[in-house]
């Protein structure tokens, strides 16, 4: 349901992958595979760049999350559990 409602505020671009329900990364290796093998057959030059924003949200943060769905008119309801989310959170290692 938070998906949904937080998807209407903040769309994802057609590629995204992670946190929804898809087909997986597997798709865009084969579209990957795909470019590189038309390169080749074609003698192409072809130039690719990779982005890793693992982890992202625990490097934001927090407030400027929580102002950004506040700016796109995000229900004030859905603001406050994530919100929640963020609060007293702990991590221990064993």
């Amino acid at each position: 349901i938070m998906t949904a409602r937080l998807s209407k505020a903040c769309p994802l671009i057609s590629r995204q992958r992670g946190f929804i329900r898809a087909a997986g990364c597997s798709e865009n290796v084969i579209l990957l595979q795909s470019i590189i093998q038309t390169a080749k057959r074609e003698h192409r030059e072809l130039r690719l760049a990779f982005m890793d924003i693992a982890k992202a949200f625990d490097t934001l943060n927090h407030q400027h999350i929580l102002s950004g769905l506040h700016q796109r008119g995000m229900d004030p309801h859905i603001i406050d559990l994530v919100s929640n989310m963020y609060k007293n959170i702990c991590t221990y290692i064993t």
